[in-house]
């Protein structure tokens, strides 16, 4: 009971992180305003861009110009927009799901989100360790960004990796990058008439979101063909997002050192023991059920989701303001690469998974 009681306690903000939660609030309200604003300007034309884009590189010019004079007084604020704004962002993503929609799609969607997630993560892996010779943390981030959910996950799964801000950073632009370019692609190739021999409409709808990085790239390739579509795509791509939390346990499991401390394998029991539960990832679960049960207004829904993503960009903001451009430089070329063959992969063997399910 102590130890819960210390945990909650954390999630309070103190005095001495005031000063950069207050930064980074404000920072994060500006990205929110100028998001929407951009749209309101250009009709629209600008699409895919997100708060949270903004957020990570305007973040990330303050944060290697003038917040280099404040980070003494601020630093303390921004770590915990970091960690447990994170975690908290990641809980009320339970907002955007629900079982019945879930249902709506059908057990191919599931098959389809759970094989490319898989599939995607360990060719990830063995890619970027074994032929790129990419280090593990920026490959676990750019295969967990590639596989679930984009941003969201990298920042999802990095408290348990315990990666460097630049690495973050760098998985997060391969979700930019990459899912920037599918989210123009996937409609020109569908109204190309190249995917019509192989997946019906509603195949489509779930291939784009079985496929695509982030939710909101989802939503405008999905749209881009047909309301319905879209309805269809982002179902299964939020089926994915809930895939977060059973993801995380596993690879908190997977990171466990495979050695006792008297240099013997360590047994499967002592492992699981050893597994720290990303219990702000099943609070996610939690919230997924009782917005689904609960009989909720649509203000309160559209309020908590609005909280929602300001959370996210608070975290975003945060983690471009501790990111160093020099960090970048020095991790190379490599990750780019590395998220430029999962994108490839996403479209094709993705494909391949859903065109094979779809006989079924």
């Amino acid at each position: 009971m102590y130890a819960l009681t210390q945990s909650v306690n954390n999630y309070f903000p103190r005095s001495r992180h005031l000063a950069g939660l207050v930064v980074v609030l404000v920072g994060s309200l500006f990205c929110l305003w100028l998001n929407t604003s951009v749209n309101t300007w250009t009709n629209g034309r600008i699409v895919g861009l997100s708060s949270l884009t903004l957020a990570i590189l305007i973040g990330m010019i303050l944060g290697n110009t003038v917040y280099t004079n404040f980070a003494e007084r601020l630093n303390k604020g921004v770590c915990f927009a970091k960690g447990q704004i994170l975690r908290l962002a990641i809980m009320f993503y339970g907002f955007k799901l629900t079982l019945t929609q879930v249902a709506s799609v059908g057990l191919p969607a599931v098959m389809s989100d759970a094989l490319v997630l898989t599939s995607t993560f360990l060719l990830t892996y063995w890619i970027g360790i074994k032929l790129l010779k990419v280090d593990r943390e920026t490959t676990i981030l750019i295969g967990s960004g590639a596989s679930i959910c984009g941003a969201a996950a990298v920042i999802a799964a990095n408290p348990i990796v315990k990666a460097e801000a630049h690495k973050v950073t760098i998985a997060v632009a391969t979700v930019v990058v990459f899912g920037t370019i599918a989210m123009i692609l996937y409609p020109f190739l569908y109204h190309l008439g190249w995917l019509q021999p192989w997946l019906s409409a509603q195949d489509y709808g779930v291939y784009t979101g079985s496929t695509i990085h982030e939710v909101a790239q989802v939503v405008v390739a999905g749209n881009t063909v047909s309301a319905d579509i879209g309805d269809t795509a982002v179902v299964t791509k939020m089926i994915r997002v809930m895939m977060l939390a059973p993801f995380l346990l596993v690879l908190s499991f997977a990171l466990i050192k495979g050695n006792s401390e008297n240099g013997e394998t360590a047994s499967f029991i002592s492992r699981v023991k050893q597994v720290k539960v990303p219990w702000f990832a099943f609070i996610f679960i939690l919230i997924v059920l009782l917005h689904t049960w609960i009989p909720m207004s649509v203000g309160f829904e559209h309020s908590m989701v609005l909280f929602d993503d300001m959370l996210l960009t608070m975290a975003m903001f945060a983690l471009g303001l501790t990111t160093h451009i020099s960090a970048i430089k020095q991790a190379g070329i490599k990750p780019l690469i590395l998220g430029a063959i999962m994108f490839l992969w996403l479209i094709v063997g993705g494909g391949l998974i859903n065109v094979g399910i779809s006989f079924l």
